[in-house]
């Protein structure tokens, strides 16, 4: 149980910062950020051992840096189709 409660935390520190490093504003629910910044940390960590930097002496500064980053470009990713969805139910209305 705790396991997942520090995913959880994790993906909304990571989305958290990710949503700090893209431009303009991201109208997207904190769910999701959650959601993009666990799919970041994981393809990051994936990266990462794939170029040999996953556990390095100390803080993993190249490790952080690919998740944050795989993090944005997936805000930057979901952003627009979170956005177009919305326009579309709310126009469905009417």
């Amino acid at each position: 149980m705790f396991q997942i409660i520090w995913i959880v935390i994790a993906g909304l520190v990571i989305g958290l910062l990710a949503r700090l490093v893209v431009r303009g504003p991201q109208k997207i629910p904190l769910w999701l950020t959650i959601v993009v910044g666990i799919i970041g940390a994981l393809v990051g960590n994936i990266i990462a051992g794939a170029i040999g930097v996953r556990n390095t002496i100390g803080i993993d500064w190249i490790r952080h840096l690919l998740q944050v980053g795989v993090a944005a470009g997936l805000i930057v990713l979901v952003t627009p189709v979170w956005m177009n969805r919305q326009s579309r139910s709310s126009s469905d209305h009417y």
